[in-house]
Order: structure tokens, then C-alpha cells, then sequence
């Protein structure tokens, strides 16, 4: 136990859990882009399995550290260019977010009316509902693998204690958790919001992409490009706030 009065794993535990924390925010926009397809009482249900799978891998990534630097190796090569197991998921997981943010773009933007079926029989009403619900959450264990990557070898980097990485980990997935419902509840009653958390997506799955074949781009220049989106869309939102006060819509019976 006196290792747990030593400043240097407390700075180490904070420092880690801030960074994995921020690691966390695309996991955190992706699966709240998800969990608002489903009906409003699998919502809580899908987030807290989502964010769950992403401890589990996160965890599981952590007790591989043989196997988890083995995936650097190059398996083949393309073009000049060397392949290892880590470029191939990233690879994969790039290629999965382009696809599927950009085809709920098109469905935000351009065929909203294609996710607005008519109510029918009710069995069969929940049993679709629970098919989009596992394959939501197949989508979620699978990009979990992908943000893992980066969360675990980010955390082998930084600090040498594995017990302090398991404390960090655990911290970090239950902050998001924490976060998790009241971000996807903005990014609902907000669809600009919606369609700019979408367009991030398409961002990182570029960027994993680009990763995967050489070209990294540095996470600031995401980060920074993130904020100040967020920010004009912040002002965006308190002027249209402001608009409605100054001129409310009239009575129906007027």
C-alpha cells in the first residue's frame, strides 16, 4: 500500500486519466450518433453495454502487451509500403467510419424519411427494435477495438505501473458514461450538432485511414479543428436561442 502515497503514481493516474478521457470524446460521439437510431427506452441500455465493451477491450488490449507489440511488425508489404496488424485494424476502422458516418449524413440530410417507418403490428415493432439494438451494439464492440488501439498503446507510453493503467482505464470509461446520455441528448435535440458530430466522425475515420498507410496526422490538429466547430456551432445556437425570444411564434388560434 505505500506505493499509493507516492505523488509520482497520483500525477501518473490524473495525467493518464485526462488523456484517456479525451481519447474517449470519438468514442463518446459515436455511440451516441448510434444509440439515437433506437427507441428511446434502449437508449440508456445500448450506452452502458457500448461503453462497457469499450472497458472490456480497452482492458483485455492491456493484459496482451506481448501480443500488442507484435501487431507493429510488418505481416506484408503494398506498393513499398509495410503492413502491420495495428495498420490493418486501423485500416479496417477508418474505412467503417467513412462508410458509416457518411451514410448517416445522407440519411440526416437527405433521406430522413427512410428511418421513419410507420408503426405496424407491435411484436413485430420490438422485434426489429431489438435487431437494430445487437447490430448497434456489434457496430459499437467493433470501432471500440479500433479506439482501444490508440487508448492502450497511449497508455503504455506514458506510464510503466499496470495497476495505475487498470485505474485509469476504469476511471476514465466511467466518466464517459457519466457524459455519455446528456452529450447524446444535446447532439438529439440539436441536428446541426448532429450532422457536425458526423462530420468528426468522417474526420477520424481520414485520419485512422491515412494512419494506417503511413501518413499520420498529428491528434492536436483533429482536437483543435473539433473545438472551434464546436465553438461557432455553440454561438450558432445561442443566437438562434436569442432570434426565438425576440420573436416567439404566434398562438395557432391567433
Amino acid at each position: 500500500m505505500e506505493f499509493l502515497l507516492d505523488p509520482n503514481i497520483w500525477i501518473a493516474f490524473a495525467m493518464l486519466s485526462a488523456l484517456e478521457i479525451v481519447l474517449g470524446i470519438d468514442n463518446i460521439v459515436f455511440i451516441s450518433i448510434l444509440v439515437g437510431r433506437l427507441p428511446p427506452h434502449l437508449r440508456d441500455k445500448a450506452r452502458r453495454l457500448g461503453l462497457g465493451f469499450a472497458m472490456v477491450s480497452r482492458l483485455l488490449l492491456l493484459f496482451t502487451l506481448g501480443w500488442m507489440m507484435g501487431l507493429t511488425t510488418d505481416l506484408f508489404t503494398v506498393l513499398g509500403n509495410g503492413f502491420s496488424g495495428r495498420d490493418v485494424v486501423l485500416l479496417v476502422g477508418g474505412l467503417f467510419l467513412l462508410y458509416k458516418a457518411s451514410h448517416e449524413i445522407f440519411v440526416e440530410v437527405e433521406a430522413r424519411e427512410l428511418d421513419t417507418a410507420p408503426a405496424t403490428d407491435p411484436a413485430a415493432l420490438g422485434a426489429a427494435s431489438s435487431r437494430m439494438f445487437w447490430v448497434i451494439i456489434g457496430q459499437i464492440a467493433l470501432i471500440d477495438i479500433v479506439f482501444s488501439l490508440d487508448s492502450v498503446i497511449t497508455a503504455v507510453g506514458m506510464v510503466d505501473e499496470i495497476g495505475v493503467m487498470v485505474a485509469a482505464i476504469v476511471f476514465s470509461v466511467g466518466v464517459m458514461m457519466f457524459a455519455a446520455k446528456p452529450i447524446g441528448d444535446f447532439v438529439d435535440r440539436h441536428p446541426s450538432v448532429k450532422v457536425l458530430a458526423l462530420a468528426f466522425l468522417v474526420m477520424i475515420g481520414m485520419a485512422l485511414t491515412a494512419e494506417a498507410l503511413g501518413q499520420a496526422i498529428p491528434k492536436g490538429y483533429i482536437y483543435g479543428a473539433m473545438a472551434f466547430s464546436l465553438t461557432v456551432e455553440a454561438l450558432n445556437i445561442r443566437a438562434r436561442t436569442k432570434r426565438r425570444g425576440l420573436h416567439p411564434a404566434p398562438a395557432s388560434g391567433a
